[in-house]
């Protein structure tokens, strides 16, 4: 009885549906096609888990539907065979209009993958400060395509993902604490050691200047109008321009009231005949 079920099922599942395609191999091809949407499934519930927070919920849907279609795809394309389906002919025509479709989606294609690999990277994120190039301002938005940046004086600009994965980013709050400084020239007739303490002590009385790491005010070089002093601060990275205007200023007015005045560009000039030259002025007067 055994024997004559197993001789039936061979029979059935050899059996030619069309040309050479037989029963079993419509049902290996179901089977691929099944696994095939058991993995789909699988790695779109751990995008939705790994990726919930960090993607907008559009892009997210948009990312995982990519890859359902590239995972199906690709086990359509391995059962075709077995169907008996030929793509030579498919892929003569659709090599065409994929070399016309390349050349008009490379850029489209290259900010997708760039986007892919900003999102897993993550090098920035939505209110981060950055410097791309000559564009300074806030992240405002992240697109599987572009990135837009709002800039200091209020203007949006979109980065194309590619660009931004190509250059060089710079963060200037990634760091919890930012140095400035100033270069403060005062007159060769100045103390330039009680100028360095008056300098120091405003740096040590403002609330936000930071003690660690210490900043640094020396004597930097001996300039063509006067004295050079280096000031060096740290201040934290989200109010350090706050902090850098409102020190320079009080710097200025505090070295005032002690005598000491900002230099200014002078020339000395020698004359040889100094009274000679003047007396030839007064005769030609």
């Amino acid at each position: 009885m055994i024997t004559e079920i197993l001789n039936w099922t061979v029979k059935i599942m050899e059996y030619p549906l069309y040309e050479n395609v037989t029963v079993r191999d419509v049902i290996f091809a179901f089977i691929v096609i099944l696994i095939a949407f058991i993995i789909a499934k699988f790695i779109a519930i751990s995008l939705r888990r790994s990726l919930a927070d960090k993607m907008r919920k559009d892009q997210l849907e948009l990312l995982i539907k990519f890859v359902y279609a590239v995972i199906l795809l690709i086990a359509i394309v391995t059962v075709t065979p077995i169907l008996g389906v030929s793509l030579t002919g498919l892929l003569v025509a659709g090599g065409i209009a994929g070399i016309v479709i390349g050349f008009a989606s490379q850029k489209v294609v290259s900010n997708l993958l760039s986007g892919l690999f900003l999102i897993a990277e993550r090098p920035i994120k939505i209110g981060d400060q950055i410097v791309v190039g000559n564009i300074a301002g806030f992240v405002e938005d992240m697109n599987i395509m572009s990135t837009i940046v709002r800039t200091y004086d209020g203007l949006y600009v979109r980065i194309p993902n590619e660009t931004l994965f190509t250059s060089n980013i710079t963060n200037p709050v990634a760091n919890v604490a930012r140095r400035f400084e100033y270069t403060i020239s005062i007159r060769y007739t100045d103390d330039a050691n009680k100028a360095i303490e008056i300098i120091k002590r405003l740096i040590e009385e403002h609330p936000f200047a930071l003690k660690n790491p210490p900043p640094r005010v020396f004597v930097d070089s001996l300039g063509e109008n006067g004295v050079n002093i280096l000031v060096r601060i740290w201040a934290p990275s989200t109010i350090w321009l706050d902090v850098k205007m409102e020190l320079l200023w009080k710097i200025k007015i505090e070295l005032e009231k002690n005598g000491i005045n900002i230099a200014f560009p002078q020339r000395v000039l020698w004359f040889g005949k100094e009274l000679g030259g003047q007396d030839k002025v007064e005769r030609s007067d």
